[in-house]
C-alpha cells in the first residue's frame, strides 16, 4: 500500500508571529510597546471590519484596573505583553471584549494566534501565584517562561496536554462521531488525552477501541495543532479500520458512524486540525493506494 499525505495545515494557533528573547525587559518601556488586553478569558478588541488586536497604550495609563503584566515575546522589534484587567473593569476606548472562538476570521492567523496565547500566559500566571507544593508565593522567572518558588525552588511550566485525533478509512468513508458536547447535529474525528506512561500511538489505538469499538491499522502521524483550549497539543493521525463493527461507549460519544464524501453531517470549524484533516481526505489529498 502506497500511502499520500499532503496536508495544508496551517496550525492557526502556532505564535509564529512572535519571537520569545530571554532574559526578558526587566521593566516595560515606554516607548515600541504594543499590548494585548485579557479579562477572565476573554480578549479586548477595537471594532472595526477588521477588528484590531493590539493597543498601543499601557492600559493602567487608560484608567483601567491591571491585575497583572507579563511579557508576551517580540513582534519584530515591537514588545508585546499581555495585561489582565479586573473583570468589570472599564476598557481603553472604544474596545470590546470577544471570546477566542469568536475571533476566528475575523483576525489574521497570526493575530488570532497572538490572542489565545495571551490568554493562556495569563491563565497560567492566574494559577500559579502560589507554589503548587507548599503554598507559598511564586515568582515568575525573568529567563524563561517558568514560576519559581523561593521556598522550595519548585518551578513550574506551563501545561501542555498532549492530544491525539485520528482519521479513521474504511475504503472510500471515514469513520465521525458525536460527542454529548457538540453543537446539534455535529460529528468529528475521534479524539482524547494521552494517558501517563502511553506513546501517542498506544493512545490512538486506545481512544478508537473504547470509544467506537473497532481495532484500526497503519497508523500514520500526519500533522500537530497546538490548541489554546485550554492547553492541549492535538496530535494528528491516519489509519485504516481492521476489525470490529462500531459499538458506541454512550458517555464520550453518543452516536457514530462512517460517512462517505457526498454524505458528511455538520464538521467542526475550520481552524480545528480536525476539520483540516477532514478536508484533506475529502479533497483527496490522504488517500492510500492499495
Amino acid at each position: 500500500m502506497h500511502e499520500t499525505h499532503t496536508l495544508h495545515h496551517t496550525a492557526r494557533f502556532s505564535v509564529t508571529g512572535l519571537s520569545q528573547r530571554y532574559p526578558e525587559p526587566g521593566s516595560v518601556p515606554d516607548k515600541n510597546v504594543i499590548w494585548v488586553i485579557i479579562s477572565g478569558t476573554d480578549v479586548a478588541i477595537t471594532p472595526g471590519d477588521p477588528p484590531w488586536l493590539f493597543s498601543a497604550t499601557d492600559p493602567a495609563r487608560d484608567g483601567c484596573s491591571v491585575l497583572s503584566v507579563q511579557y508576551l515575546g517580540h513582534r519584530g522589534e515591537t514588545l508585546c505583553y499581555a495585561a489582565e484587567l479586573n473583570i468589570g473593569s472599564p476598557l481603553p476606548g472604544t474596545m470590546e471584549c470577544c471570546g477566542v472562538r469568536a475571533l476566528f476570521h475575523r483576525l489574521t492567523d497570526e493575530e488570532l494566534a497572538i490572542a489565545a496565547y495571551a490568554v493562556r500566559i495569563i491563565d497560567f500566571t492566574r494559577t500559579t501565584r502560589y507554589c503548587g507544593r507548599c503554598g507559598a508565593r511564586t515568582r515568575q522567572i525573568r529567563t524563561e517562561r517558568a514560576a519559581f518558588c523561593t521556598d522550595c525552588n519548585l518551578i513550574t511550566y506551563p501545561r501542555t496536554s498532549p492530544a491525539i485525533i485520528v482519521l479513521v478509512r474504511d475504503g472510500a468513508k471515514i469513520l465521525l462521531a458525536r460527542s454529548p458536547h457538540f453543537p446539534p447535529g455535529m460529528h468529528s474525528l475521534v479524539a482524547g488525552f494521552v494517558e501517563p506512561g502511553e506513546t501517542l500511538e498506544e493512545a490512538v489505538h486506545r481512544e478508537v477501541k473504547e470509544e467506537v469499538g473497532i481495532t484500526i491499522k497503519n497508523l500514520r502521524y500526519v500533522a500537530s495543532e497546538p490548541w489554546p483550549f485550554p492547553n492541549s497539543l492535538m496530535c494528528g493521525f491516519v489509519a485504516d479500520h481492521d476489525s470490529g463493527e462500531i459499538t458506541i461507549d454512550n458517555d464520550e460519544i453518543t452516536s457514530a458512524g462512517w460517512f462517505d464524501r457526498d454524505h458528511l453531517p455538520v464538521l467542526p470549524s475550520q481552524m480545528s486540525l480536525s476539520r483540516a484533516l477532514i478536508d484533506a481526505w475529502t479533497a483527496g489529498e490522504i488517500r492510500s493506494d492499495r
